[in-house]
């Protein structure tokens, strides 16, 4: 338990020191952006601009700038937004970050899940009409943009059918439908991809012959021994996965209107609102991290024979 907490507690500190990197060089390559959140403000004269720049700090050097930002992330301060009325930037991902969090998740677990079950399916199938043609939408969902299936699910099932809305969003489980599917292909074709491989490779090994000459049937040897041992690559690319679609597919969300992190994201960055994008920089860089490190735990779960040993804790 010592050494478990030991290699932990190292883990958290690099997760911490990642961060404050990833906050400073945001920062300063923020600075390098040519003109300022006020550039493009056609009615405001010289004087005005100036009275801008000097209320929000932009004409203090920047080094003062910022240990100004860094002490304010030290107390979770983000700022405030250039071009939404001076809002605090934590209230305006907080406002923003839950439709993103909602699709994103719905699409991982869904994604996930089918792409499992046609994996094993594939590699249970192995060179049959089953296998070839999860193959093929394992490809064929990796070849085509999300966006094309969004806008096919929309005219589908929203213009003809009209099942689902076609757009906007509200507290309603139907709206997120369409979008979590649209964003749910590429992990479904990932996940079908990663786990076919894995199980061929995991059903010609001993232990698995040895399970099958004990008397289980074939199926649940599969899912008993192959899929458990199989998960573990999946589980290190859904964690990156998860992060990009749970802080926001931007070209989705602007198809679908959704009031999310990535539409935020496209904004701020025409408008050079530099806390905004800091903040979102900043959030995902945050998610990755933290999911990094959970993937790191969930190795010993899942695999027994990848546990931190004495000697690996010190």
């Amino acid at each position: 338990m010592k050494n478990f907490m030991r290699y932990y507690g190292k883990r958290v500190l690099y997760m911490l020191l990642t961060l404050f990197l990833i906050a400073s060089i945001t920062f300063f390559l923020m600075n390098l952006l040519p003109g300022t959140p006020f550039t493009n403000e056609d009615k405001l004269s010289e004087a005005q601009l100036l009275i801008m720049q000097e209320q929000y700090g932009l004409n203090d050097p920047v080094i003062v700038q910022y240990f100004r930002y860094m002490g304010g992330l030290l107390t979770g301060n983000l700022g405030v937004s250039f071009q939404f009325d001076n809002t605090p930037v934590t209230e305006l991902l907080a406002s923003r970050v839950g439709p993103s969090l909602q699709i994103g998740f719905q699409a991982v677990i869904l994604g996930t899940f089918l792409g499992i079950i046609l994996g094993v399916i594939a590699a249970m199938k192995q060179n049959s009409w089953a296998d070839t043609l999860a193959t093929f939408m394992a490809i064929l969902g990796r070849s085509i943009p999300n966006f094309v299936f969004a806008v096919l699910l929309q005219l589908v099932f929203a213009v003809q059918l009209q099942w689902f809305p076609i757009a906007l969003w509200d507290d309603g489980f139907s709206y997120s439908v369409l979008p979590t599917i649209a964003l749910a292909i590429a992990p479904l074709a990932d996940s079908a991809r990663f786990i076919r491989t894995e199980m061929v490779d995991v059903l010609g090994s001993d232990y698995i012959e040895l399970a099958r000459a004990k008397g289980l049937s074939r199926w649940a040897v599969a899912f008993k021994h192959g899929v458990r041992n199989a998960l573990i690559p999946l589980i290190t690319l859904i964690g990156p996965m998860a992060v990009a679609l749970m802080t926001g597919s931007m070209v989705v969300e602007s198809i679908y209107a959704i009031p999310g992190i990535g539409e935020q994201f496209i904004k701020s960055i025409q408008s050079n609102d530099y806390p905004t994008i800091m903040g979102v920089t900043l959030l995902y860089s945050t998610m990755l991290v933290v999911i990094i490190l959970i993937v790191d735990m969930l190795y010993g779960l899942i695999d027994p024979r990848i546990r931190i040993s004495s000697k690996g804790g010190k």
